[in-house]
């Protein structure tokens, strides 16, 4: 079986990237998001795009997650941060997805085992967590318990195709490969943020001319979501019942103002939204 048609499940930033970019190599993606709103605008933007390159996929929006996952080959989760709705989610797409076809999660904390007792085809499931497209095309492909060879090795084919670095790992653990790095330099931010020892404003600087990148640890959370960045760092604190590990309340203050980051305008800096 080769994977021909992608599906992606939740539409947010990354999900668009997914699908975008994965279209832009020549897979046909169909979409779904629970929340429609500017979705028609979207694919309406992305399907001109699409329309300059005959070698191009196309981009189709469905109305539920069973007309999304009926011809899919490889279907890509990419809800929100919560575990149950994970599972909620993979479990009905291992009912409506033809038996052939590869289920995976875009989670950027959640072992898949953490899911797969939510579905049947235990042998063909996979975490596969992008970066951002197309800044850093990289992406953590794991195993689940069950995982059997030909599916890793199809999602890993799958990821080269489409010129995304395969970050391998050999066991699961939480976090994965970069985000586990990733969020130990996030969680000393936030705690230099929370406990006034500098502004956020002297830690992106100090970080820019450290690494020579463009945009700092604060700014890179704006382009997550912090809604996003709380949801992750809650997964960590759950695991670990470390206080230690619980991110700061001026954080999840924020994310209850609808502070979000690039999306809604504010963040840790305020943005235009188009």
């Amino acid at each position: 079986m080769h994977i021909k048609t992608v599906t992606v499940i939740g539409i947010g930033n990354l999900g668009k990237q997914i699908a975008e970019w994965s279209a832009l190599y020549g897979y046909n993606v169909n979409i779904y998001d629970v929340n429609s709103d500017g979705l028609i605008d979207y694919l309406n933007d992305v399907s001109e795009k699409l329309k300059e390159n005959d070698d191009n996929g196309e981009i189709r929006l469905f109305n539920s997650i069973a007309e999304a996952v009926k011809d899919a080959d490889l279907v890509i989760e990419a809800v929100p941060e919560k575990l149950e709705l994970k599972k909620i989610v993979f479990k009905e797409i291992d009912k409506e997805a033809p038996s052939q076809a590869i289920i995976a999660t875009n989670s950027s904390s959640i072992p898949v085992s953490r899911i797969e007792n939510s579905v049947k085809r235990k042998e063909k499931l996979l975490n596969l967590h992008f970066y951002k497209l197309p800044d850093f095309p990289m992406a953590d492909i794991a195993r689940g318990t069950k995982t059997s060879d030909d599916t890793f090795n199809k999602g890993k084919e799958w990821l080269e195709s489409i010129d995304v670095t395969p970050l391998v790992l050999k066991k699961e653990c939480l976090g994965f490969v970069f985000n586990r790095v990733w969020r130990a330099i996030k969680k000393e931010c936030l705690k230099i943020w929370d406990g006034g020892y500098a502004d956020l404003e002297e830690v992106d600087k100090a970080w820019k001319v450290f690494t020579k990148m463009e945009i700092g640890p604060f700014e890179f959370m704006d382009i997550i979501g912090l809604d996003v960045v709380h949801d992750i760092e809650m997964m960590y604190y759950k695991e670990s019942g470390d206080p230690d590990d619980k991110p700061p309340q001026i954080l999840k203050d924020k994310v209850d103002k609808g502070e979000l980051g690039e999306k809604t305008g504010k963040g840790f800096y305020n943005y235009e939204v188009h």
